[in-house]
């Protein structure tokens, strides 16, 4: 060990030694400091740039340069005279201070060599070949490469902390809605500049007056070579196992053009590389959000897919997978830009599963398990998405947006519990939703703009639940509160379940410009929802035919027919004042809710008003470092197949019954953010504190059969406030090529659990 030091610290001699540093500060013709000028030193004799920086907020700059070497210093800043100087290096420290002039010409400086980093305002430009060490093969490896991005364990791209919500090439559309699927998929050697567009809004009429801290976005800039053609991979391969053959084929094609754009991606494989996982799936928004998202209200509609064994780190016994999708965008005139994509993936999945359970309370009287499975699963999943912007003038901007999702899927299971004994299980659903969003941007005057946004979502869900039980007397009980009929072979239980949604939100903006430091904003909305929950209990009979239980619990009640309807009328002020390094944003939204599920002929109605207040604090410290504060406090609304009183049969050993009377929950929420991003020694430093208490939270007491493992749960209020406080940070510096990254998490939850 002593040895290995000796070595290591030789060799970080041996480098220091045979470098000077040269420093000093970039000012204007009136000595005031510049920040954010570029200076490079370009070697005379190898004629490549051999140190580059960035001037900090002090106009201090640091350049590390060869002993004993001539260079060509240039500094050049947006608005300045660049400047040119020769510096002749001896094996001491250089101190060299420069003043640049004012540039009243409208000719662009051209640099000889391509900085780094550069910074536009809001945007940073990285030079994507600065930072590539010749090993990327994917968008993701060059990203990784770069200071300040990220690419998390879900595979999006996080900047700052934050996810990044959209992909563009070339100023046009990736697969809107899903980032990894341009980490994955665009060729490194394509890629010229990385541009992180920070604040990003996707309407230029709102970016003065709206807060878009949150929303970042990507555009990645082709190289010269790679515009007006064809471009891409195929990558294929075969091979053999014990058992099956091995195939890969996976083609990436891609066309840029200023007029129009084409992406094409396929994947074929049986090796368990999952190129569109069902979670992809799920949290692809394909770019919708929705228009009361920063009102207060939330109003779940629920989720009715199938329980599906998870894969740990996609490990399963078998995956054959196929993938294709289509991306493609049009701008017949400058005025107009069509653009859409197409996605399907069908995935099947053999797994394996052993599981211990054991409950550590004895008094429970509930009984350790052990389960083996063996498992089927299934799943064709489609979205396709087609978007149109109409842009007439800089006053007035028409979007529509329509997307699908359609799907396929079922999981086929034999399952052997040590209490229960051997299950056979089955499930299937083919669901479907389109969701269309209508926005249209209109601005007055320099004072008055005006925004409506509208978004229906209709959804249709058809979960079907079977389960055939093989060892009668360990189900005995529940099958007699189940009133399931004991003269058979064995209990061949089934369930069909409907839920159809349907959602209209929509919301109308008005801001008032007092002065370049202050605005008004009033806002105008209304959330409608409407659900319908029936789902009923049934019997496979040996002989075919189908029986209709009576439960001696629950009252008999097995049959759902539920509606659930929603309705939000809220009106919103807020404040915005700009005042030095602060910006403050106080602000209400005032509700009228009402909520009413009918079911059995009984009404259940809740109404009332509630004012929900919110705060936001943005400290701009420096150019690249601020602090922001959140507050908002929201209700949280509960779908339909929680008020839906009848008995509902999750699985063979999870019953649930609904409330009528549940009520709405209220929570708390404050979040305290830091980002600094020092372009002078290049140190990435982000922390973020959450802080959420929820009131009146929907919890689920589960009570269990004497000695089973079978369960029936039912939903209420807690009367125990749940709390949580998350923290998370992240230093990062760079050293030339080297990257060296320190994080932080600490998490803290209080909830409550009833059995």
């Amino acid at each position: 060990m002593r040895k290995l030091n000796l070595i290591i610290l030789l060799l970080a001699v041996g480098v220091s030694s045979a470098q000077v540093r040269m420093e000093g500060v970039v000012r204007d013709s009136i000595g005031e400091p510049l920040e954010l000028a570029n200076i490079i030193a370009i070697n005379q004799e190898s004629k490549t740039m051999d140190s580059y920086a960035i001037s900090n907020d002090q106009g201090r700059y640091r350049l590390d340069l060869k002993e004993n070497s001539n260079y060509s210093v240039q500094i050049s800043y947006i608005g300045k005279k660049t400047l040119t100087e020769t510096i002749e290096t001896t094996d001491q420290n250089i101190s060299r201070d420069f003043n640049l002039m004012n540039d009243n010409s409208l000719d662009a400086v051209e640099l000889t060599y391509e900085m780094p980093v550069t910074v536009k305002g809001d945007t940073l430009v990285y030079n994507a070949d600065s930072f590539n060490t010749g090993t990327e093969r994917k968008l993701e490896d060059v990203l990784e490469n770069l200071p300040g991005v990220e690419i998390n364990d879900d595979g999006q791209v996080e900047v700052e902390g934050k996810v990044v919500q959209k992909v563009m090439v070339d100023g046009k559309d990736f697969f809107d809605g899903d980032t990894k699927l341009a980490t994955k998929n665009i060729p490194s050697n394509a890629v010229d500049k990385v541009q992180v567009l920070r604040n990003y809004s996707e309407v230029s009429q709102l970016s003065g007056v709206t807060n878009n801290q949150d929303n970042i976005a990507l555009n990645i800039k082709l190289k010269e070579g790679k515009k007006n053609f064809w471009f891409g991979n195929v990558t294929a391969g075969g091979g053999s196992s014990d058992e099956d053959g091995l195939y890969l084929l996976q083609p990436k094609l891609f066309y840029y053009s200023p007029k129009y754009s084409v992406n094409i991606i396929g994947d074929l494989n049986n090796l368990g590389e999952i190129a569109f996982s069902r979670r992809d799936f799920f949290n692809f928004s394909g770019g919708f959000r929705s228009p009361s998202r920063q009102s207060g209200t939330n109003i779940s509609l629920g989720s009715n897919a199938l329980g599906f064994l998870s894969l740990q780190n996609d490990r399963a016994q078998n995956i054959n997978t196929k993938f294709g999708a289509a991306n493609f965008s049009w701008s017949p005139k400058k005025t107009l830009d069509i653009s859409g994509f197409a996605i399907f993936s069908n995935t099947v999945t053999d797994l394996l599963e052993n599981r211990s359970v054991q409950y550590t309370d004895p008094e429970l009287g509930i009984p350790d398990e052990e389960t083996t499975s063996s498992t089927t699963q299934q799943s064709d999943l489609g979205t396709f998405k087609l978007s149109a912007k109409y842009k007439p003038n800089v006053n007035n901007q028409l979007d529509y947006d329509v997307i699908g999702k359609v799907s396929k899927e079922s999981q086929d299971q034999r399952f052997f519990s040590s209490v229960i004994g051997d299950i056979d299980q089955l499930e299937d659903t083919s669901p479907y939703s389109i969701n269309q969003n209508l926005n249209y941007y209109f601005t007055l005057n320099d004072t008055n703009i005006f925004a409506l946004e509208v978004q229906s979502l209709i959804q249709d869900e058809d979960p079907f639940y079977n389960a055939i039980l093989e060892d009668k007397d360990t189900y005995e009980n529940t099958a007699f509160n189940l009133g399931l009929d004991g003269a058979q072979l064995n209990y061949n239980v089934a369930q069909q379940r409907r839920v159809l949604s349907n959602q209209l939100d929509a919301r109308l903006d008005y801001w008032n410009v007092i002065n370049k430091k202050s605005d008004i904003n009033i806002t105008l909305g209304t959330i409608l929802s409407k659900q319908q929950f029936d789902s009923e209990i049934f019997q496979f009979l040996d002989n075919g035919d189908i029986f209709d239980p009576t439960p001696l619990i629950n009252n008999g009640e097995d049959v759902n027919d539920t509606k659930y309807n929603f309705s939000d009328i809220y009106l919103g002020f807020h404040y915005r004042l700009k005042a030095g390094i602060f910006t403050i944003s106080p602000g209400f939204s005032a509700h009228t809710y009402r909520a009413k599920n009918t079911q059995f002929g009984d009404e259940t109605i809740d109404d009332f008003v509630r004012i929900l207040p919110d705060f936001n604090l943005r400290m701009q410290l420096k150019k690249s470092e601020q602090l922001i504060l959140n507050y908002r406090m929201q209700t949280q609304f509960t779908d339909v197949s929680r008020f839906a009183r009848a008995l509902v049969l999750n699985s063979y050993n999870s019953l649930f019954a609904g409330s009528p009377e549940l009520e709405n929950a209220l929570s708390h929420n404050i979040n305290l953010s830091y980002f600094s991003f020092n372009l002078f020694n290049y140190t990435n430093v982000f922390a973020n504190i959450n802080y959420t208490k929820s009131i009146d939270n929907v919890r689920t007491s589960s009570l269990f059969e004497p000695g089973s493992v079978i369960s029936v749960g039912a939903p209420f209020n807690s009367d125990f406030a749940d709390e949580s406080l998350n923290v998370n940070s992240r230093f990062q510096r760079t050293f030339g090529k080297i990257r060296a990254t320190l994080r932080g998490n600490f998490n803290y939850s209080k909830f409550n659990q009833f059995i």
